[in-house]
């Protein structure tokens, strides 16, 4: 039997241009559909993380606080539950194995006296690390990850 091309068209080689935007055209709106979604996510994720270290270094702190009598020293910051600060005789750590970073890279602050009304206070300025902010530039501190959902 001889196989022959059908007289009245040629193959089709391809994909027309109409199909191809049509393609991307519903990659598009899967796209604007799904993608809010998916970055309100991350920002959750990110103050979901923000408490969880806060509330590990409050613990550390409270650690170190019942050793030495006190909470270290603004100079000493968040450094001194990591490695002994110079004439400490009572550090009993390290209170932390390492220090953790805030979701955007940068080392969690330390306040000693606290500016919100806490003795001492740890803290992240967010991504833009300047004071105030909403969403991922918001502060978020031992004053306020209570409300973290």
């Amino acid at each position: 039997m001889d196989m022959k091309r059908p007289a009245t068209g040629r193959a089709q080689a391809g994909f027309t241009l109409i199909e191809m935007m049509v393609v991307v055209v519903v990659i598009g709106l899967l796209a604007a559909m799904i993608g809010p979604r998916l970055f309100n996510q991350v920002e959750k994720a990110q103050k979901v993380r923000i408490k969880q270290d806060v509330r590990a270094i409050e613990s550390a702190l409270k650690f170190y606080r019942l050793d030495n009598y006190r909470y270290p020293s603004q100079s000493e910051g968040l450094g001194a539950l990591v490695t002994a600060p110079s004439g400490s005789d009572r550090w009993n750590g390290p209170y932390l194995e390492a220090l953790p970073q805030d979701p955007f890279q940068n080392p969690y602050d330390y306040a000693n006296p606290g500016t919100h009304g806490l003795e001492v206070e740890v803290y992240t300025l967010g991504d833009n690390q300047a004071a105030g902010g909403e969403g991922v530039d918001a502060d978020w501190g031992s004053w306020n990850v209570k409300d973290i959902q």
